[in-house]
């Protein structure tokens, strides 16, 4: 992954990430910590969709596996609150 130092961001704006983001995700690097990830767009959407996928592959392994509860939103809502509560 890329580095970008913050200070560079601002004094050249997003031309300073262009450049580099060509070779993947910019890590944006502020007070010596990478702060931020800059993607492209289609990057960007690639991961919501690899992770739609995965959610939905993990969805369907516990319904396969018998762990679900059906019931209302509310119903749903409370047993989660209760989960958390212990």
């Amino acid at each position: 992954m890329e580095y970008i130092p913050a200070q560079e961001l601002k004094r050249r704006g997003i031309s300073a990430v262009d450049r580099v983001l060509e070779k993947g995700p910019v890590y944006v690097v502020k007070n010596n910590r990478p702060d931020y990830v800059v993607l492209s767009a289609q990057a960007y959407r690639t991961l919501l969709q690899d992770l739609a996928e995965a959610r939905l592959a993990a969805s369907e392994a516990d319904l396969e596996a018998g762990r679900t509860r059906r019931g209302t939103a509310a119903d749903l809502l409370e047993a989660v609150d209760q989960d958390l509560a212990e």
